[in-house]
Formats: structure tokens, C-alpha cells, sequence
């Protein structure tokens, strides 16, 4: 009989989107087969200490919608010391005997997308699902991603990175870009601090806004135009899921429209598209997947301007898990059904870690 595969689910964080990675731990703990998997749920507070929860705790922290901060003398406090190469993760006080078989981030934003915590996986020698410590870097930061993407030819909207010390020069900002623009941290996902500008007078409380999450922010041009999604997964193989369309009902898809909102968006599944037009979509997708050396999974989102051109906004290597989320839908209405993808996900990390077990010596 095969051996059950031991997996933790890594969520929490301490980034703004720590109430959205919780829903999001949630529907993939509810979707792994439990015939296949046990499950671990390791829960990172808003302090940025580590947690190994029990059942009732995970449950409590979905109640509250967010990890509480537990105390020192907590069974629980903290995590996480791993032992290489035995791979045996000692929780302090308290010990998990049997090693872990792979990690299953689902952390958005800083402290978890970033590149941060993929870099403690790979030095705990574990074997993790989604892009690596560099490809997870250069997607959290808006403007060195759209800077690649540019000079390996891929289009993409018209921005400029302003640091939180440079002078700011509204009436410039707005004689480059023209009016409404858009303001928004260079790293943070899920619409977090992001506003659309319409008139002079609100730039300056949106770079306020945006700086509030990040040191640097990114002006970038308002593109009049329909949103289009798409999912990636493979590591050296890549797939391309059918492109979704997002018709937002708040005037972009916030943060609201995207979590709070019941009506705050419409999706279209599959977008509807000319046959040319999806191929394009694909392309330009596994092309931006690749040019940023992704791997394992990537949600990327579009502009399709009135005239056909089609401009590459961001990818999202850890995308959205919720019940609502475009990531697995996309997959869904493209034939694989959720539980199925995170098997593939699962199987993705684990051929890449014995991959590059040669470069180990």
C-alpha cells in the first residue's frame, strides 16, 4: 500500500493579504484528496511567527479570518528549525516526528511570494509548489517584472517606478500619462493600495495611498480595454489554460470587487474570443512564463485594447485559491477540475526538486 504523501500547507503572513491566504489554504486543504494526502496546516501570524495548528486552530483562525498571535509559552510557539538532510522539522517545543514530503505555499504578497520563504524552503532541502526564490522576486516587484518583459519584446502598459524618497512631480506624471492613471505599490497583489486616478487633485492622496504598502510605487497608463486572464502550469512543459474575462462592477477589480463583493465583478469562462485571438493570448502567456523562468504555476493577466492589441499586465505566481478565484476556474472550464490541478502542482514540485538534485554536490 503507497505510502500516504505528507504535505504542509504554509498560510497566514504578514503581508495586507493575510485574510485572503487564509481563504485560500482553506479551499485547497478542502480540495486535496484525502486518500492521497495528510495534511498539515502551518500557520505564519501577522508578528511573522511560525505555527504548526491543529485541527481546531486552523478552524479557529477561519472563523476569525485571520492567524492570532500566539503567545510564548503557547504549546505551538514557534516554528521552524529543519534538519538537513533528514528533513525531519522540529516545532519548539513540540516535535513533528516524520518528515514532511512537500510544502504547499499559499501566501500572497510580501513575506511569502516574494521569494522570501522560498529561499528558507530550499534551504530546508523540501521540495515546494510554484516558482523559485528568483522568478518569485522578479513577479512580486511590478517593475522589475514589466522592465523583463520589455526587453525581451513582450508588451506591456506604460509605467514609472517611483521611489518614497524622489521629488514628485504631479503636473509631469500627469503630461506623460494623461488622465485617469493608475497608482500602485510595486509589490503587493489582490488590488491592495492600488487607485485609479481621475482629476489632478487626487494623484498626490493615491501616491500617499500606495505608499502606505511598499517604498516604491508604479504610475502607470489607464488602458481602455477589456480584462483577460489566463493560467499557466508546467515546469519545463508548459500549459496554457482558455483565457477568462473579468468585467469589473466597481470601474477596476479592487480588492472589494475581487473578496467582499458578491457582485463586485462578472466572469466570463472562457472569455469569448476569436479562435486567433486565444492562441495569441497563450502565446504571449508561456512566453512572459518563461522570459520571468517560472515554474510550476502562474496566473497571467491582460489588457485587450479596442484595436486588438494585446498589453501582458502582471503574472501572479501564487494566484488566488479561493472558491472564486480565476486560477483553478480557468483550469475547470479548460478540463481540469481542481482537485486534479493540485495534484499536478503537487507532482510539478516534486519532479523539480529531484531535478536538481544533480546540482546539489
Amino acid at each position: 500500500m503507497q505510502t500516504k504523501i505528507r504535505i504542509g500547507v504554509l498560510f497566514g503572513g504578514q503581508s495586507a493579504e493575510h485574510e485572503i491566504s487564509i481563504k485560500s489554504a482553506k479551499s485547497v486543504i478542502e480540495h486535496l484528496d484525502p486518500m492521497k494526502y495528510d495534511v498539515f496546516p502551518i500557520g505564519i501570524d501577522k508578528k511573522g511567527s511560525w505555527h504548526f495548528l491543529s485541527s481546531h486552530q486552523f478552524l479557529l483562525s477561519l472563523k476569525k479570518n485571520y492567524l492570532p498571535t500566539f503567545k510564548k509559552n503557547d504549546p505551538h510557539f514557534p516554528l521552524l528549525v529543519q534538519k538537513i538532510p533528514a528533513r525531519e522539522i522540529f516545532f519548539s517545543p513540540c516535535t513533528l516526528k516524520t518528515s514532511l514530503d512537500v510544502i504547499f505555499p499559499v501566501l500572497h504578497g510580501p513575506f511569502g511570494e516574494d521569494g522570501t520563504v522560498q529561499g528558507l524552503i530550499e534551504l530546508a532541502n523540501l521540495p515546494y509548489v510554484g516558482a523559485n526564490l528568483l522568478s518569485s522576486a522578479m513577479c512580486m516587484d511590478k517593475g522589475i517584472m514589466k522592465a523583463i518583459l520589455r526587453g525581451r519584446g513582450l508588451p506591456s502598459p506604460h509605467h514609472l517606478t517611483l521611489h518614497h524618497l524622489d521629488p514628485i512631480d504631479e503636473k509631469g506624471i500627469i503630461a506623460e500619462f494623461s488622465l485617469p492613471l493608475f497608482v500602485k505599490p510595486a509589490q503587493l497583489g489582490s488590488s491592495v493600495g492600488i487607485s485609479k486616478v481621475h482629476t489632478e487633485k487626487g494623484l498626490l492622496p493615491a501616491i500617499r495611498e500606495a505608499f502606505k504598502y511598499d517604498e516604491r510605487i508604479l504610475i502607470e497608463e489607464y488602458i481602455d480595454g477589456r480584462e483577460i486572464e489566463c493560467s499557466v502550469l508546467g515546469n519545463e512543459d508548459i500549459e496554457v489554460s482558455l483565457p477568462g474575462e473579468i468585467i469589473p462592477m466597481h470601474g477596476f477589480y479592487s480588492y472589494e470587487a475581487k473578496y467582499l463583493d458578491e457582485n463586485g465583478a462578472r466572469f466570463v469562462l472562457p472569455a469569448k474570443l476569436s479562435a486567433a485571438k486565444i492562441k495569441e493570448v497563450q502565446f504571449l502567456a508561456k512566453k512572459a512564463f518563461k522570459a520571468l523562468r517560472c515554474e510550476g504555476m502562474a496566473r497571467v493577466d491582460f489588457f485587450l485594447k479596442k484595436d486588438g492589441t494585446l498589453l501582458i499586465n502582471e503574472l501572479n505566481t501564487i494566484p488566488g485559491f479561493t472558491p472564486i478565484s480565476l486560477y483553478p476556474k480557468l483550469w475547470e472550464v479548460s478540463g481540469i477540475p481542481y482537485p486534479q490541478l493540485l495534484d499536478r502542482l503537487i507532482e510539478l514540485a516534486m519532479i523539480r526538486f529531484e531535478r536538481k538534485k544533480s546540482f546539489r554536490k
